[in-house]
């Protein structure tokens, strides 16, 4: 892709708050037109008047449960009417469920893998055969500092298991995609400060371990302006002060959102 993203268009998901939100803002800073996709169609909305207002660039509100693949398929048709294209996919919708696998609620293994699995790969084939014709895209996954880590931490084991899946996912579509101009990235955050972790218990005594979501806007827009000949295949991200092998969430929590 070229490094002048002015006019591109991208579908930001999860951009109503929290990562999705920065990033979808780090888009907009970049001159790229958004698509951007969320639950809850009110705060979709006054973000997407945010970032219009801010940037001076068109921003499409469009209510996506990305469990849902008729949402998905809404999501691109509205995209493709509005823009005409998609060049740029940023796969950010997520949900959390930390417990000990044995009190995890069996309800909750769907939701994870519909959102932070399924949601991914499905939006990613609604969009790459046009990115194929059109012989240049860039698709940039949000998977899991967690995966970094073997085994993974406890009482994120489903979670990180399917973000284990999605990052094999990433680097695959990588090889299959380098040869028709397109760049496939996976960035690997560490925890940070956002709505979803400000929902867990006591995540932490020690607030300087959670990252802001500074470090990760800029990952993205690292990867969006490289080189054209450039594909960053994965970039971590992680506060030094985490420390994976005694996780920041505790082993005893109140489950998100409960």
């Amino acid at each position: 892709m070229s490094t002048d993203l002015k006019g591109r268009i991208a579908i930001v998901t999860g951009a109503s708050r929290g990562i999705g939100k920065s990033l979808a803002s780090t888009a907009a800073g970049l001159g790229i037109n958004l698509v951007i996709g969320a639950r809850g169609q009110g705060p979709l909305e006054e973000t997407a008047d945010e970032l219009a207002r801010k940037y001076k660039v068109r921003v499409l509100p469009v209510a996506c449960d990305v469990t849902k693949l008729e949402d998905l398929e809404n999501l691109v048709n509205k995209a493709k009417a509005e823009f005409g294209k998609v060049d740029i996919l940023i796969n950010c919708a997520g949900v959390s469920s930390q417990y000990p696998f044995n009190e995890q609620p069996i309800e909750d293994f769907e939701k994870l893998a519909h959102t932070n699995y399924l949601g991914y790969v499905r939006l990613i084939r609604l969009v790459i055969n046009d990115m194929i014709k059109q012989k240049y895209g860039a698709i940039i996954n949000i998977v899991s500092g967690s995966t970094l880590v073997d085994p993974v931490p406890r009482n994120f084991i489903v979670y990180s298991s399917l973000k284990v899946g999605l990052r094999a996912f990433s680097k695959g579509l990588f090889w299959e995609l380098r040869d028709h101009g397109i760049k496939v990235t996976s960035i690997l955050p560490g925890v940070t400060d956002t709505d979803l972790t400000g929902k867990l218990k006591d995540i932490t005594s020690d607030t300087s371990r959670l990252m802001s979501t500074q470090a990760i806007e800029d990952a993205v827009r690292f990867a969006l302006t490289v080189p054209a000949n450039v594909c960053p295949l994965e970039i971590s991200v992680i506060n030094q002060q985490t420390p994976w092998t005694a996780p920041v969430i505790p082993f005893k929590q109140q489950h998100p959102g409960k």
